[in-house]
């Protein structure tokens, strides 16, 4: 079994002043929270189990939003990152919640689109022993974690270099298998005081424990972490459901067409959601 973390927590300081009343992963992208951005990803990997962790106070506001999941055939379970502590808490933080199993882990802000995504989350599974980063190529690679590669294999993976060959950036979604968490207990702070998730994957590295998956050209990788990210990402999934007539990260088609909610269950959720019901309706039409 496979369970899901989405990491919503953090200060949102470069979304500032909104974020002083406001988490992040809830501001509108398009027409939808942010949030249902990589919910919609766990499920299109096939996840029923899911874990939010969120800043004190906002727990309130996402069981507003999203409840318990009945609703949409999976279960959401929240818990609370006290201070903005570096992407690996989020492991610690979830270990009474993925247990013994395997999980994906994606942050809040991270965008994820392509034909074959899902055969990539599919895909990351099969190997239980291993974990899977996915990479994208970037322009700008003084900006991220950066994948040096010997040959076809994956070497090191270097923070914001100043110089490299290499222009795949790893992304915000990770696929761990359960053992990356006596990893983290051996992990020390970093000279900024954090626990790096770039450490921990090093170190399954070293062990040969990592899969490399490369988003390629057909594919867009974005961060919402600004205003300006935030109108790029809501321009391009406009673009794609006004040319397609397709929507993004609408996650009662998502549960629908996974069979994890029924024709009657989705025909319920329809009638509470205005502005989407004519594109649900279509969806029911066509089966």
């Amino acid at each position: 079994m496979t369970k899901g973390v989405i990491l919503a927590a953090g200060k949102g300081s470069r979304l500032l002043p909104i974020t002083t009343y406001i988490n992040k992963h809830l501001l509108p992208v398009n027409d939808k929270p942010m949030i249902f951005y990589p919910l919609s990803i766990l499920m299109l990997a096939g996840i029923k189990d899911i874990l939010i962790i969120v800043n004190p106070g906002d727990i309130k506001s996402y069981v507003s939003l999203l409840g318990n999941g009945k609703k949409l055939g999976i279960n959401i379970e929240y818990k609370t990152q006290l201070k903005p502590n570096g992407i690996a808490e989020a492991l610690n933080i979830s270990r009474s919640f993925v247990k013994k199993d395997n999980f994906f882990l994606i942050l809040g802000d991270n965008f994820f689109y392509g034909q074959y995504l899902q055969k990539f989350l599919k895909d990351a599974q099969i190997n239980k022993n291993k974990a899977t980063l996915f990479a994208y190529p970037v322009q700008n690679t003084k900006e991220y974690g950066i994948v040096t590669l010997k040959g076809n294999k994956i070497k090191k993976i270097i923070e914001k270099p100043k110089k490299t060959k290499s222009n795949l950036a790893v992304t915000g979604l990770y696929y761990y298998p359960n053992e990356v968490m006596k990893i983290y207990d051996k992990l020390k702070p970093s000279k900024r005081g954090e626990l790096e998730i770039t450490d921990i994957n090093n170190i399954l590295i070293k062990k040969n424990k990592v899969k490399l998956s490369i988003f390629g050209r057909g594919f867009a990788w974005l961060d919402m972490g600004t205003f300006e990210n935030i109108l790029e990402t809501g321009l391009f999934i406009q673009t794609i459901e006004k040319r397609q007539g397709f929507k993004i990260g609408v996650l009662e088609e998502i549960a629908f067409k996974l069979k994890f909610i029924k024709s009657s269950q989705l025909k319920k959720l329809v009638s509470k959601n205005i502005n989407f019901n004519k594109y649900i309706k279509k969806i029911l039409d066509s089966k």
